[in-house]
């Protein structure tokens, strides 16, 4: 069942599938020009649909229900079915991407880096802000806090997504390398590497990093307690 955009997921039980958002295909400028591994570049994607909130322990708690997979270890603040799952890594992510495929039909997968990024930036009605949705952290994310918090508290971006910025690190599909100044169409990262792609800053860190520009990297083995992730789905 939709979410009433009158009420929020701190007064309702979120479905036990994501939610998601269309992103209509567009053309913008990846990157910034204030840190040395996001050089700038034009990026054309062809649309998709994102999580409209990252996936949420009652959710994963499901998945890890039907499979006979242990949950992660609890973060010391325990489980709350509406806060982010964490403690999850990069392999852990993708088997409950293809669960949902199993399980809803479609092609469910981590978002790429590019995907993300223009997600987080509002997409084709971006206002161009700081962060995903505003100028103002305060306004759209948590951050510099003790634990992660129920999704879906702050204010959307531009499309009606919740949580870009701050909260939790997400896992993104790409391995991690350097930028390319080259214009691209739909791109896929680097080909390989020792590290995967994390985006929007955590709980933990300060402003600076959670940045919609701002780029992370994390080993795909981590299981850390400010690491989840949101999914991505073509049909």
């Amino acid at each position: 069942m939709a979410l009433s955009s009158s009420i929020t997921p701190s007064e309702t039980t979120l479905p036990d599938k994501p939610e998601v958002v269309l992103v209509t295909g567009g053309t913008f400028t990846m990157g910034n020009s204030v840190d040395e591994d996001a050089t700038p570049h034009d990026v054309t994607l062809s649309s998709y649909s994102i999580g409209k909130y990252p996936v949420t322990v009652g959710q994963y708690k499901k998945y890890c229900t039907a499979t006979g997979i242990s949950m992660p270890d609890e973060p010391n603040w325990g489980w709350n079915d509406k806060q982010p799952i964490v403690k999850v890594n990069y392999n852990d992510a993708v088997a409950y991407c293809n669960w949902l495929g199993e399980q809803y039909g479609g092609d469910w997968s981590l978002p790429s880096e590019a995907q993300w990024e223009f997600a987080a930036r509002g997409g084709n009605k971006s206002q161009n802000f700081n962060y995903s949705g505003s100028n103002d952290l305060d306004e759209v994310g948590c951050y510099a806090d003790s634990k992660t918090q129920n999704v879906g508290r702050k204010k959307a971006n531009e499309l009606a997504i919740f949580d870009m910025c701050g909260n939790m690190w997400e896992w993104c599909k790409d391995w991690y390398g350097e930028y390319s100044s080259a214009t691209q169409i739909n791109p896929k990262g680097a080909a390989s590497g020792a590290y995967r792609v994390m985006r929007g800053g955590s709980w933990e860190y300060s402003a600076a990093y959670c940045r919609v520009s701002y780029r992370f990297f994390n080993g795909p083995s981590n299981r850390d307690n400010d690491v989840g992730f949101r999914v991505v789905v073509s049909k």
